[in-house]
Order: C-alpha cells, then sequence, then structure tokens
C-alpha cells in the first residue's frame, strides 16, 4: 500500500530522511522509533502529501503522489485515519461538536444522522457518556481519545497513523490508548505509529523501524529488535527505560486472540 522509494527531505539546511526506502502494506502493525528529529513524524506528513520529498518516489496503491496538486490529494487522504500528537480539539466546542465538525463540513448527513454517527464513535472510544463535557473537562487519555473519534469521523480508513498517541499520558491511560488502538486495527486494518515510547510500541505493533541520521538502521520484528546488537538501539532503549521489555498486557491480549 504504502512504498517510499529513495525518499529524501531537509527542513532548510538540516537534512531529516537520506534516501529511505520501504514498503509497508494496509494490514500490517507497524511502530517507527527514533530519538526526537529524527522523521518519524515527517514520514507520516509525506505519506498525507502535507509535505513534499525532495527526491525520490512515494506510491500509495501504487499510484504515485510525489507530484500531485493538493486537490489531487484528498483520494489519498481518506485512505488514512490520523491522529496528529499536535491535533488539539477546538476547546469552545463540546465533544460531541468536536466529532461531528467533520460530519458536517464534508458529508450530506442530517442532523439526526451525524448524531447517531457521533454517538456511534464515541460509543468506540469508549467516551459515549462525555458527550457534552468540554475539552478542558477532559483527561489527557480521554483527550486523546475524541481526537480518534474525530479522526474516524472523516472517513473509513484502510489504514491508521498515529503520531505519539501516548506521548504524555499517564500509564493507564496510555495502556487504554494502547487497547483502542488494537481494538481499531481488528480484521483487515493495519496502522502506522510513531513514537519514541519503546514499552508501548511492542504492547501493539509487530514490525519495528529504527530511524537514525535519516535513514532506517532497522526494519525487523519484535525479537530481532530486543535483542538488536547495534548500539544505537541498544542506547535508545536503556536510556528509555525499556529494559524490562516483557509484552504488556495490550501485546499479551492480542496474542491470545490469534
Amino acid at each position: 500500500m504504502i512504498t517510499f522509494d529513495q525518499i529524501s527531505f531537509s527542513y532548510g539546511s538540516r537534512r531529516v530522511l537520506q534516501e529511505v526506502s520501504f514498503s509497508i502494506h494496509d494490514r500490517e502493525r507497524v511502530a517507527i522509533l527514533g530519538g526526537s528529529g529524527e522523521g518519524k513524524t515527517t514520514i507520516l506528513k509525506l505519506i498525507l502529501g502535507l509535505l513534499r520529498a525532495d527526491s525520490g518516489r512515494i506510491l500509495i496503491d501504487g499510484e504515485d503522489i510525489t507530484d500531485k496538486e493538493e486537490d489531487e490529494l484528498r483520494e489519498v487522504r481518506i485512505k488514512f485515519s490520523i491522529v496528529f500528537q499536535e491535533g488539539a480539539l477546538f476547546d469552545s466546542l463540546t465533544v460531541k461538536e468536536n466529532v461531528a465538525f467533520c460530519l458536517r463540513e464534508y458529508t450530506p448527513l442530517s442532523e439526526e444522522e451525524i448524531d447517531g454517527k457521533v454517538r456511534e464513535l464515541l460509543r468506540v472510544v469508549g467516551l459515549e457518556n462525555a458527550m457534552e463535557l468540554m475539552p478542558e473537562e477532559l483527561s489527557g487519555g480521554m483527550h486523546r481519545r475524541v481526537a480518534v473519534a474525530r479522526s474516524l469521523a472523516a472517513c473509513e480508513p484502510k489504514m491508521f497513523l498515529y503520531d505519539e498517541p501516548t506521548s504524555g499520558l499517564d500509564p493507564v491511560n496510555a495502556d487504554n490508548i494502547c487497547r483502542l488502538i488494537l481494538d481499531l486495527s481488528k480484521g483487515e486494518t493495519g496502522f502506522i505509529i510513531v513514537t519514541h515510547k519503546v514499552f508501548d510500541a511492542i504492547r501493539v505493533a509487530n514490525r519495528f523501524m529504527f530511524l537514525n541520521n535519516g535513514a532506517i538502521l532497522f526494519d525487523g520484528d519484535r525479537d530481532h529488535l530486543v535483542h538488536s546488537p547495534l548500539p544505537e538501539i541498544k542506547t535508545f532503549i536503556r536510556e528509555l527505560g525499556s529494559i524490562h521489555l516483557e509484552a504488556g498486557s495490550c501485546r499479551g491480549e492480542e496474542e491470545s486472540e490469534d
């Protein structure tokens, strides 16, 4: 579904990605790891055409999107549900109105149909009883789940994209987000999660890519990641306090269902 072919990208004079190549199928569960500024979020934005590569090609379902104009990218973007870390809710709107926003803007649904759809989406993320709350009344985990519901309102995605979905959350809320990610990916819908939290990535993903100095230093499964001899990966895992790499509750439940 997604192919990067020798992609390079820079922010001004700072090179972020250097001839990066990979392919990800739409049913895969992929975690992209790396430190701050290594290009994790940049990859998501390139997939959506929010940024344009300096060189190389990006293909979505075999279609080259590299040089597409803004009005041509809508058909690409509706294939994905994206939750960016900085994707704040509208402070002046209730939870219900936040989720309904895209439905009102981009669909012909009636108010009754929108109300039903909003209730359904909030039920999916476990927040149907929070419909009338304002964003300031939400916990960090609830805020993130509403953002997921709002992204789902925009389309029926072939794949989910998550930008640091558990960043800044306490362990309980991080665990809830992990469970939600797994619940939403059941069936035929995969995801890409970019994160610096190794333990959360291990709980939900089964393929791991590690970015370092503009290149993919590692691309493999959990066991190869945990036992990698590469000093950069060993240091990254140790510095994040993720030495105890036993699978967490989310991962364990998922494996028991397979």
